[in-house]
């Protein structure tokens, strides 16, 4: 208990938001919904790194899971899904 007691309130609610938002971007199936809710993680993330005091890596973490990721899988599914699309109509 005693690593708690030193928290700061601010601190354990960032830290509660990270451990309950892990779980549930592993829990969610579908690529698209799992892509927004680590947007939302990730930004669960920066905030705990701005109440930790490093704004290095929550501006690294702001980008990266706000822009880059979702981007990334965006395109990946995309493709993937236009793929499909072009066997299903050579098939017919």
């Amino acid at each position: 208990m005693m690593v708690l007691a030193t928290l700061v309130p601010l601190q354990a609610v960032a830290f509660g938001l990270v451990a309950l938002g892990a779980p549930v971007v592993v829990l969610t199936r579908d690529p698209l919904r799992q892509a927004l809710v680590n947007g939302v993680y990730g930004v669960s993330l920066v905030c705990l790194f701005v109440v930790l005091e490093a704004p290095d890596p929550a501006l690294s973490m702001l980008v990266v899971t706000g822009i880059g990721y979702p981007l990334v899988i965006l395109a990946a599914i995309a493709r993937v899904r236009t793929e499909e699309r072009r066997k299903e109509r050579d098939d017919r």
